[in-house]
């Protein structure tokens, strides 16, 4: 992975200049994966997952996500244990099919990360607004969903509260978020615990039918708040950069952050429709009510559990909050790992990217701003995690193939099978989270691509066109509009009548069959991708290039897109 320094000129400089520090241990990186797994996702997911798929159905919803981002989460693993560097989702795309590739993946690793602080703000503040006084005298969330302008005010000072902290350096974010986590897995526990024993209704998980809405409902619930909560587990490797033993911690605090959330949130599922009231249920549209933000709350206060009610609207600030917080920190590593502009990939004396902190604020804040709500947010970025995600099977797929001679500290078991099952199930993700939404996260990816040309015809600093390897990316176009073609073709997305072409599949294929011509593309486009890896030679250079070992043991990351 790293090259050593061959002057004590070099290696001088190297001590002397800003550099990321190796200072974050395994429990750091579990926790930063874990803390991003619970967030909004544990107070909200359960409802989406109910409303969409029935009562039995929602436990199925959790456990099919939870295999297939477990199967994801390995790959992680892999790829964060033999290419420990800081942004790795956006890097790894690049050592494999070079510098277009590599900005296209790390723009949308972008643009998802961004938008999470926000939303996890946005979150926090509905979920606190479900208290009635709150709502009445003192109101931070419109009827619409949307953030009044108290709410606005305490979300930029919430998103200051993040940045300062991050700014701080790795080891201090990591730190703060270690007591978080521990209180955010407490809280779930403890609100699992009280359900089951106080107000619990078996029949509840078979009322309309244990899937009611069938295979469909099962698999939309997925990209309405399932994939959502528990995505997250990747934040280990955008951190890889800063850890004191990367090839031995980051893939076992992948592969446990994953395993820890995927069992608490099945269980809080569990929890979530035995404690419903039976005899208002209904046809699950609204289970505990119209415009409730807060079910575990308005459990606990049906249930007469007053203090459990008080924890939970207190963990509404805690829980979400410290998401936001890890989600400044790696976006700002992202922007970072694209170094573009230079500016962003400047380091502060403890270490820390500066300008993508303060860029990746200011977004956050602006993101604020009147914007849909949670619910009609997550299936949008959702889909931006899953493309993120596609990216990481065909990435290391193709560098088990051009670059034989890389350690793998932690290895993918039956890579040959896992690895085009990974890319499937990115793609059925992508898929089921509406055609709408396919379309938008093309137009977004699209942008980006523009932004990469853009910036090699002005000749930008970190842009290399010769290292660009346009060929090697030939494979993205076409698996993308394929994923438009058999979307518009599908049967996901709005069924309102006068919905229009932008928004309405034509239902050509048939239930099932739609998600077996997904498989089945998704099969080609990984063997298609895996075969355009660029020669043994390049990938050596850029990995080489990417970290420079010093005197001390630190790594020098030099970002750079191309």
């Amino acid at each position: 992975m790293t090259q050593s320094v061959q002057s004590s000129g070099t290696a001088g400089a190297a001590a002397d200049s800003p550099r990321l520090k190796r200072n974050v241990g395994f429990f750091g990186l579990t926790f930063v994966s874990l803390g991003s797994i619970i967030g909004s996702g544990w107070l909200l997911g359960a409802l989406s997952a109910a409303e969409t798929a029935g009562g039995g159905g929602s436990l199925v919803s959790w456990v099919l996500a939870a295999i297939m981002l477990i199967v994801l989460a390995l790959i992680h693993a892999d790829l964060g244990a033999a290419y420990p560097v800081s942004g790795g989702t956006a890097r790894y795309p690049h050592y494999a099919f070079g510098g277009f590739a590599g900005f296209t993946a790390g723009w949308v690793t972008y643009l998802q990360a961004v938008a999470i602080a926000p939303l996890e703000v946005e979150a926090s503040l509905g979920y606190v607004n479900s208290v009635g006084s709150i709502k009445q005298n003192f109101a931070l969330v419109n009827v619409d969903g949307t953030l009044t302008y108290r709410g606005i005010i305490i979300g930029i000072l919430a998103m200051l509260l993040f940045m300062f902290i991050n700014l701080g350096g790795a080891k201090l974010m990591s730190d703060s978020n270690t007591g978080i986590v521990i209180w955010k897995i407490a809280v779930p526990l403890l609100t699992v615990i009280v359900l089951l024993i106080l107000t619990f209704h078996p029949e509840n998980f078979t009322h309309g039918g244990f899937a009611p809405f069938g295979f469909k409902g099962i698999f939309a619930a997925l990209p309405v708040g399932v994939v959502f909560a528990l995505q997250g587990f990747e934040q280990a490797t955008q951190m890889a950069g800063e850890a004191k033993n990367p090839k031995k911690d980051v893939s076992r605090a992948i592969i446990t952050a994953m395993i820890v959330g995927a069992l608490l949130y099945i269980l809080l599922e569990v929890a979530f429709v035995g404690g419903l009231n039976p005899t208002k249920i209904g046809d699950w549209t609204s289970p505990i009510g119209s415009g409730d933000y807060g079910p575990y709350y308005t459990i606990a206060i049906t249930a007469g559990v007053g203090w459990l009610a008080v924890i939970l609207i207190i963990d509404a600030v805690i829980s979400p909050g410290g998401t936001g917080l890890i989600y400044v920190g790696t976006t700002a590593r992202i922007s970072y790992a694209l170094g573009l502009p230079k500016a962003l990939s400047r380091l502060s004396i403890r270490g820390v990217p500066i300008w993508s902190v303060l860029v990746a604020t200011l977004f956050g804040m602006v993101a604020l701003a009147p914007a849909p709500s949670w619910q009609q947010l997550v299936s949008l970025i959702t889909g931006a995690t899953a493309i993120m995600y596609a990216f990481a099977p065909v990435s290391l797929g193709a560098l088990m193939k051009g670059d034989l001679r890389r350690e793998h500290p932690y290895r993918l078991p039956y890579p040959k099978v896992l690895l085009p099952v990974g890319f499937a199930f990115a793609n059925l993700i992508i898929y089921w989270g509406t055609w709408a939404a396919t379309w938008k996260l093309a137009v977004g990816l699209l942008l980006g691509q523009v932004i990469f040309v853009i910036a090699a015809l002005v000749n930008a600093a970190n842009i290399d066109v010769a290292k660009a390897r346009w060929k090697s990316a030939l494979w993205i176009w076409p698996w993308f509009l394929g994923l438009i073609v058999i979307g518009k073709l599908g049967n996901f997305g709005s069924d309102v009548k006068g919905a229009g072409f932008w928004s309405h599949p034509l239902h050509v294929l048939p239930n099932e069959i739609d998600a077996l011509v997904v498989i089945a593309w998704s099969f080609v486009i990984y063997y298609f991708a895996v075969s355009t890896v660029q020669k043994t030679e390049n990938i050596e250079e850029i990995v080489a290039s990417d970290a420079v070992e010093d005197e001390f043991g630190d790594l020098a990351v030099k970002p750079g897109i191309a």
